[in-house]
């Protein structure tokens, strides 16, 4: 089989007595057949038009062969590196795909300048942008960050006499803005089909594309998919698919925190892919799955609450017994092609157990039109509650502000987490300059005692933005963003990159605010010595 799943304890519970059931309905073979009725009624409409990721592997073929020649054309004429400018499951799903066949692809899923600055000068171990080619993926075609991207990088090939047309390479629906104006200006273009999320996308253009041109084996995915289909197309008790969505969105109460592991597994970064499926496809009308993208030795583990069910992504499915660390865990195992299968049926089984569309994302586009208001009015910053040690501190309740201590109102955010509550934070920075930020997780996790998200800003706002506004009314946010000196023009727009990110924080911890959940924002006046102070006071 070329994916197995081991479940135990309560979990085997769960799925005994929620998979008969959705054997009975024939929802394995519902969905294989395009059943858009299956989510009920409120969903069928969406549903018939979000059910193409299906019949991916049959449609994706005929792009192996027509990306391999691409990339053959760019390697002949010297041009050996890859960006790909994408948010959300256009960059995520890649991402997943290059870096676990070794493939060098640069991710440019930011507005952080000094990011943007990066990814379009390159280095000496992949290339500069002479070497560069650019992927710009977005299924609407309208997506401002990698609008911004393809503006800035066209730019930058202009100033040094090269000509943009050969170097951007567009995927994007047919019909989409981005395609008419692609094709006008000579680019090549790859559209994928419009029935298809951006979440479900893997297996499509938006996936094997940047993924191929950076030489990753298409083919090879393609396959591992395939030998998948049947398992999971069959109302069969043992389909991977139905026991892992039992698993995961079964049972009363159901454990509606879900731990993420990657433990001996030669997939790369899958958890995080994992994580955007499930949370924009689960959060919403204060229902849904918090994934939970956790280390082996996170701190969660050693609390282990009830309401937090762990997945560990393992190596070796003979081992099973062994490797399981803790009572009730799940275990998966299984090719890359066959996760990216198992995991996106498990996910559309999931709403239909939890009574939600598992493919619309009704609250996304509320931090975007926050930013945008922002943008046009460009408002003056809000003076801080206080400032310590360079760091300036706003929140959205001044309660939370009163201790006057950076430790304190970390520690006035934490008690506002209910017992059923989790903590995100959110890190609208340079990423590149400093990735130890991520670490912060770990301590706050164990300083709070609850289950801590950690995202990436903006990317997040394209994968649990939506469950941060439309799931469980029960988490509390913590903003990381920069004051830096380093900004780049947008050409033709009337903002810069700086401006921009900036909007998106503040645009998405309004929205947040208004919905009642709590906010605090730290502004690092000089990120890179003001994160031991951040450390230290998240201890």
């Amino acid at each position: 089989m070329s994916f197995e799943i081991h479940v135990s304890g309560h979990v085997a519970d769960v799925v005994e007595q929620t998979v008969p059931g959705l054997v009975a309905d024939l929802v394995a073979s519902g969905i294989t057949a395009g059943d858009s009725e299956l989510w009920g009624p409120d969903a069928a409409d969406e549903a018939s038009r979000r059910l193409g990721w299906v019949q991916a592997v049959t449609v994706s073929r005929p792009l192996v062969a027509e990306i391999e020649a691409l990339r053959a054309d760019l390697v002949a004429r010297g041009v050996t590196r890859v960006v790909l400018a994408g948010m959300g499951g256009s960059s995520l799903a890649p991402e997943v795909i290059a870096r676990t066949h070794g493939a060098p692809l640069t991710i440019l899923d930011s507005t952080a300048p000094g990011q943007v600055l990066a990814a379009i000068d390159g280095d000496p171990e992949t290339g500069g942008l002479e070497q560069t080619v650019l992927v710009v993926s977005s299924k609407s075609g309208s997506t401002i960050e990698t609008d911004a991207a393809r503006r800035a990088f066209a730019a930058a090939w202009s100033d040094l006499g090269i000509d943009p047309t050969d170097r951007i390479v567009v995927v994007t629906d047919p019909g989409s803005p981005l395609e008419a104006e692609a094709r006008a200006a000579g680019h090549r273009v790859f559209t994928a089909d419009p029935n298809v999320g951006g979440r479900y996308s893997a297996l499509t253009a938006f996936g094997l594309v940047p993924a191929g041109l950076a030489g990753a084996d298409i083919g090879q995915l393609l396959d591992e998919a395939d030998a998948t289909l049947l398992e999971v197309a069959v109302d069969d008790p043992r389909n991977p698919a139905l026991v892992l969505a039992a698993a995961i969105a079964g049972g009363r109460p159901r454990r509606d925190k879900l731990a993420l592991i990657s433990d001996g597994t030669h997939i790369v970064g899958l958890p995080d892919w994992i994580e955007q499926l499930i949370a924009e496809s689960t959060g919403k009308a204060g229902t849904g799955i918090l994934p939970v993208v956790m280390t082996p030795l996170s701190p969660e583990l050693d609390l282990l609450p009830d309401d937090l069910q762990v997945v560990r992504l393992v190596g070796d499915a003979v081992h099973f017994q062994i490797l399981e660390q803790h009572p009730g865990e799940v275990l998966v195992s299984g090719s890359l092609g066959a996760q990216f299968l198992v995991w996106e049926y498990a996910t559309a089984i999931a709403g239909r157990l939890l009574g939600i569309d598992p493919f619309d994302q009704p609250d996304v586009e509320a931090a975007k039109a926050a930013a945008r208001g922002l943008l046009d009015v460009q408002p003056a910053p809000t003076a801080p509650a206080f400032v310590e040690d360079g760091v300036e501190v706003r929140v959205s309740d001044p309660s939370l502000a009163a201790d006057g201590t950076l430790a304190g109102v970390l520690s006035a955010l934490w008690q506002r987490v209910p017992a059923d509550g989790y903590v995100a934070v959110q890190a609208y920075v340079d990423r590149g300059s400093v990735p130890q930020l991520a670490g912060v997780r770990e301590l706050i996790a164990a300083d709070a005692g609850r289950p801590t998200t950690f995202g990436w800003g903006p990317r997040f706002l394209h994968s649990t933005g939506q469950y941060h506004k439309g799931g469980p009314a029960n988490g509390v946010f913590l903003q990381i963003t920069e004051r830096t000196d380093v900004d780049l023009e947008i050409p033709g727009r009337p903002f810069t990159f700086g401006r921009l990110i900036e909007a998106q924080a503040s645009g998405d911890a309004a929205v947040l605010a208004e919905r009642g959940r709590p906010v605090v924002t730290l502004t690092l006046t000089d990120p890179a010595t003001e994160v031991l102070t951040l450390f230290e006071a998240a201890q």
